[in-house]
């Protein structure tokens, strides 16, 4: 065995800087990096604190204007305090804008597509992504091509077959919520199978096969097993379905037309320009931005409500 000594006189051992001598400082590490990291921060900061105004200084606006009188909100249109609060033009717009017929078409027509869309789009999206069969790949990417096609290329094709399919299905044709149900549905399909194809290929197969060694069937397994699992990504995928639907407006402006004049199975967005643009000369711009206000209320809810589960859903396919 071998010992160290420490030489008295300062001798330096192996690997040692002699006594006395001194290493050339240099400059602190990472200070530039330090310096660009802040510089970063501060301009993303900036530019969130400006993007924060952009988006909420509209909303506050129509809310403020929506309590005004109509002689204010032209006069001083970018006011955000009125003389006085005028309630009374949110239920004038609820009752003489129709819009609460308009709620209810809206919210009938979204129950209905946004249930068979999760349920459609995730059956698919399971058989596509846990099971291997001849012309899987090429089912998979006849979804995608949904989502490279504009709505407005389909516009004449879509009013026609849904015309001509009124003439044998009176249900199925134009001004019927049961059309405009299917019509969702085809529509929201192709995103609804892509997100959630994503997320159940990243569910463990240990589970999926624990379950068939116990005797579930295929269908017991996906409803009883799998789609639980999958919850997170079900509430995002849902949520964009009902913000998507609920703020469409071309396919209803396409296929829901007024039945003798009257706005009888038209949708909230209709509605708002049922109550914009068909007033002859009668201006009612408070009642208008009342209208705007109660439609935008319930997707502000549904946001608020569940933005953690959005972005846990968003997640959690790059965290498994």
């Amino acid at each position: 065995m071998s010992t160290v000594t420490h030489s008295p006189g300062g001798t330096a051992g192996p690997g040692q800087a002699p006594p006395g001598h001194r290493t050339p400082a240099g400059p602190p590490a990472g200070r530039g990096g330090v310096i660009g990291a802040k510089f970063f921060n501060g301009f993303s900061h900036l530019f969130l604190a400006v993007w924060a105004i952009m988006v909420l200084y509209p909303l506050v606006w129509v809310v403020m204007s929506a309590l005004k009188s109509d002689s204010e909100v032209i006069r001083e249109p970018l006011s955000l305090i009125p003389d006085t609060l005028r309630w009374e033009n949110f239920g004038r717009a609820w009752t003489e804008g129709q819009l609460g017929s308009f709620f209810f078409n809206t919210l009938l027509v979204l129950v209905g597509s946004v249930f068979l869309t999760m349920l459609l789009g995730s059956m698919a999206a399971y058989v596509l992504a846990r099971y291997q069969f001849p012309g899987n790949r090429l089912i998979y990417y006849m979804f995608l091509s949904g989502l490279t096609l504009p709505i407005y290329l389909a516009a004449v094709p879509l009013f026609k077959g849904v015309y001509n399919t009124g003439v044998v299905f009176p249900l199925l044709g134009p001004n019927s919520h049961v059309m405009l149900i299917l019509v969702y549905v085809a529509w929201s399909l192709a995103f609804t199978v892509f997100f959630m194809h994503s997320f159940f290929r990243t569910l463990p197969t240990a589970i999926a096969e624990a379950g068939m060694v116990d005797g579930a069937s295929h269908s017991r397994l996906f409803f009883s097993v799998m789609l639980p699992m999958a919850k997170p990504g079900l509430i995002s995928i849902g949520i964009f379905n009902v913000l998507g639907q609920w703020n469409q407006w071309y396919l209803p402006t396409l296929l829901m037309q007024s039945v003798g004049g009257e706005p009888k199975n038209q949708v909230i967005a209709q509605g708002l320009i049922e109550l914009s643009v068909n007033q002859g000369y009668k201006s009612d711009w408070s009642g208008l931005f009342a209208g705007v206000t109660m439609a935008m209320l319930p997707v502000l809810i549904v946001y608020i409500v569940f933005q953690r589960q959005v972005q846990s859903g968003l997640t959690a396919g790059v965290s498994k």
